[in-house]
């Protein structure tokens, strides 16, 4: 367990807190894969029977490590892949969408990126009301990971979707309880006590009829599987364009990205 993961056990509840505050908690290869291990061990621990993810500061998570983009941006084709293959990003997918037991996102601030696309794989979230979300793939050179591109138009429709993603904006915990990304807001103080009374609520209920809820409401088939794959194969062969490194790179030197040359 890396020292920018914390796992918690207690009272039946798992807490995984995001630890790496002074990064808004950007997420590292080596944090991708210690938040799988910490989930699979929940799996088998009969002492926890639901799984709180939040984290540090005023950060849920900023996102994958934006060093770890350049890395791989300038990496020969095939070499440390974010998005696909057995890397640590789909390690930790996997294991997200592999958990049996309740998963609550408990999002104490800034979500982006993969900050709001793993919401997609958790069972409740909710959002303290300074919280902030964006998606800014396409700002990045890159695409939609996590299956996005399946499930968030299925959930606010084509068009909204299209809006998210193309234009990449920030928007508010209140437009994303709107939008179905949240199941209530509380006040920033308020939220890790509330979220931590519904998972006691969780905790209480019985666990089978949980677990077989869960994975009937959860049965996405072999379309969500395929959209991954596709997902992380452009998301890896995006981070290798000029674009990508041209938005890397302005992003590094904090000025605007400038794409007029590119067709």
């Amino acid at each position: 367990m890396t020292a920018h993961i914390e796992d918690h056990r207690e009272s039946g509840i798992q807490t995984i807190r995001l630890n790496r505050a002074d990064k808004k908690n950007a997420l590292t290869p080596e944090m991708y894969l210690s938040i799988a291990d910490a989930l699979r061990s929940a799996q088998t621990d009969p002492k926890v029977r639901v799984t709180v993810l939040t984290g540090s500061g005023d950060s849920f998570t900023a996102g994958n490590d934006i060093g770890d983009f350049v890395i791989t941006s300038n990496a020969p084709k095939g070499e440390k892949p974010l998005a696909g293959g057995s890397a640590p990003f789909p390690t930790f997918l996997a294991s997200l969408m592999a958990a049996q037991k309740p998963v609550i996102a408990a999002v104490n601030g800034m979500a982006i990126g993969v900050g709001v696309t793993m919401l997609m794989h958790c069972d409740l979230v909710y959002a303290a009301d300074t919280a902030r979300f964006g998606m800014p793939f396409v700002n990045l050179g890159a695409v939609p990971e996590a299956g996005s591109s399946v499930l968030i138009p299925n959930m606010v429709g084509r068009m909204k979707a299209m809006e998210l993603f193309l234009l990449g904006d920030q928007f508010s915990a209140q437009k994303a309880q709107q939008l179905g990304f949240v199941n209530e807001i509380f006040s920033a103080d308020q939220l890790m006590p509330e979220v931590m009374a519904i998972a006691a609520r969780l905790v209480a209920k019985p666990p089978s009829a949980v677990r077989e809820t869960k994975r009937l409401v959860r049965e996405h088939g072999a379309l969500l599987e395929k959209a991954i794959r596709e997902e992380g194969r452009t998301f890896d062969a995006q981070l290798r364009t000029p674009e990508s490194k041209e938005a890397l790179k302005a992003f590094s030197e904090r000025r605007p990205a400038d794409f007029s040359k590119f067709d």
